[in-house]
């Protein structure tokens, strides 16, 4: 068999790869934790939680960095830079370029997918209302200003802070 047929189906096998690759990284990315005040998981619907009224004493703008990366920006950068890098040259030039290009790909990837991990939050320092201080973070996702009125919510996962809505 010819040695370019070779070559041209192995790149094409690789570039298929990479979009397969490329599209579970896009599904995998749908599943994202969240700090947000507003968003509740199925587990902590129906659940009894404490509520405590109290003042914004302090707001403090926050990055919310995950805890650490699926690995899932590394494997799609890697493989695309592979298949980027097996379109360089000949021999051993090629080879070189596929394992430089996976690892150029793979950095890039991580890189991005450490960004896509972070979000904008607020820490919010809030005097209850029987005198105790309390300090939660969480998403900028609501509006929050000091000498805000309050609900400080909690016992069902994480602790919220929440305006209080005054009928």
């Amino acid at each position: 068999m010819n040695k370019s047929i070779l070559s041209t189906n192995l790149s094409a096998r690789l570039f298929v790869s990479a979009c397969a690759l490329s599209a579970v990284v896009l599904v995998s990315g749908c599943a994202k934790p969240s700090a947000s005040a507003n968003v509740y998981n199925y587990n902590q619907t129906q659940r009894d939680q404490i509520v405590r009224n109290g003042t914004v004493i302090n707001v403090r703008p926050i990055t919310i960095q995950s805890d650490q990366t699926s690995g899932v920006g590394a494997i799609a950068g890697g493989a695309v830079g592979g298949v980027a890098g097996s379109a360089v040259g000949g021999g051993t030039g090629r080879t070189l370029a596929i394992i430089g290009g996976a690892i150029l790909g793979a950095l890039a990837g991580n890189a991005v997918e450490d960004q896509v991990g972070k979000k904008d939050g607020l820490e919010i320092s809030v005097r209850l209302d029987n005198g105790e201080t309390r300090v939660i973070a969480q998403e900028a996702d609501l509006p929050i200003m000091m000498n805000q009125r309050v609900q400080v919510i909690s016992g069902a996962g994480p602790t919220r802070v929440v305006p209080l809505t005054q009928n």
